[in-house]
């Protein structure tokens, strides 16, 4: 693991044995960069969760020491610590009685913001996380469908402003369809926010379309290893690794494998009207081929802002998935 200069999380030999001796994190060496977003996976059990509430400390480690900015968090209020970190968990933790306009606003009025700016700021979010105040403000969490909710989680969770999010399988109790769609908006909104993110799931192909890098955890709190998701795929550290990642692992990698142009094809010949719509060179091989497969195309424009730069074509996609194999 190449080591983070100036990190804005760092756990240094952070360890968690309960009463009885049981391991939960073993010596845990962590380091997480500014506007990062990590994900800790692995199977039931393994610490992810305790590592992460270690973090606010509403677990406290029994060893180690934990940085956040460059202060020792091991140290602080932890009440006041936790005012300065968003929060999310699967079950959002709304108050049910009170209206979403009311539960965002509840962390700017507990920093002792006025009313009146609280209520500004919960618009602004609410409109950031894709609710409309207008149709959502006056609703009570009963009234909205899971995703919804989770919207209202993350957005409180931003209220203050935090440098910091922590979230706790957040997406885990939506339907697949929606769950795709909240990864994708958080990955967005997290881009542009630039917060420092810890994100802890069970699920392989979570973690690796949402992490800058993946934390893979085994049975007692053990860092099987940690990096970039296409070297996850590519080059498991080891047996567990490789077992937990799957057989299909090759194909996970379409999701983290951006457009080589090396590999697109010239125009000359071609008529533009067999090509599929085109598609930015940032994205991914596993959203290229969602569009070729949903426009019924063999041929897939790839453009670099104005400038076209050539035709992506199943062969293409497959010497680019192969080569990116190689290298990993």
């Amino acid at each position: 693991m190449d080591v983070t200069e100036d990190p804005m999380i760092r756990l240094q030999g952070v360890s968690k044995t309960y009463p009885g001796g049981q391991l939960a994190v073993h010596e845990l060496d962590l380091d997480v960069g500014r506007g990062e977003m990590v994900t800790l996976v692995g199977p039931s059990g393994c610490g992810k969760s305790t590592t992460l509430k270690m973090v606010n400390r509403l677990i406290e480690p029994t060893t180690g020491q934990i940085f956040i900015d460059g202060t020792d968090v091991t140290h602080e209020d932890p009440v006041k610590l936790r005012r300065g970190i968003g929060y999310v968990i699967q079950q959002v933790g709304l108050f049910p009685h009170q209206k979403i306009l009311t539960n965002v606003m509840t962390v700017p009025l507990l920093y002792g913001e006025s009313k009146a700016r609280a209520r500004d700021r919960a618009h602004e979010l609410m409109e950031l996380v894709g609710l409309d105040p207008a149709t959502y403000a006056d609703r009570y969490p009963h009234q909205l469908s899971g995703g919804q909710r989770q919207r209202v989680g993350v957005a409180r969770a931003l209220a203050a402003n935090p440098p910091v999010l922590l979230m706790d399988e957040p997406f885990g109790a939506v339907d697949p369809v929606v769950r795709g769609r909240l990864q994708d908006e958080f990955r967005r909104l997290q881009r542009d926010l630039g917060k420092t993110v810890l994100l802890v799931t069970h699920d392989i192909d979570e973690a690796i379309r949402m992490g800058d890098r993946v934390a893979v955890f085994a049975q007692g709190g053990r860092l099987a290893q940690y990096d970039v998701p296409a070297v996850v795929l590519g080059s498991p550290a080891d047996e567990f690794v490789a077992d937990f990642v799957g057989s299909s692992r090759g194909l996970r990698r379409l999701a983290v494998t951006r457009i080589d142009p090396i590999h697109l094809e010239p125009l000359d010949g071609i008529n533009t009207g067999d090509l599929a719509a085109a598609i930015d060179v940032e994205s991914t091989l596993e959203e290229a081929l969602a569009v070729l497969m949903r426009e019924d195309k063999m041929m897939l424009g790839v453009k670099q802002g104005p400038k076209f730069l050539g035709v992506l074509t199943p062969n293409s996609i497959h010497a680019s998935l192969r080569a990116s194999i190689a290298e990993g």
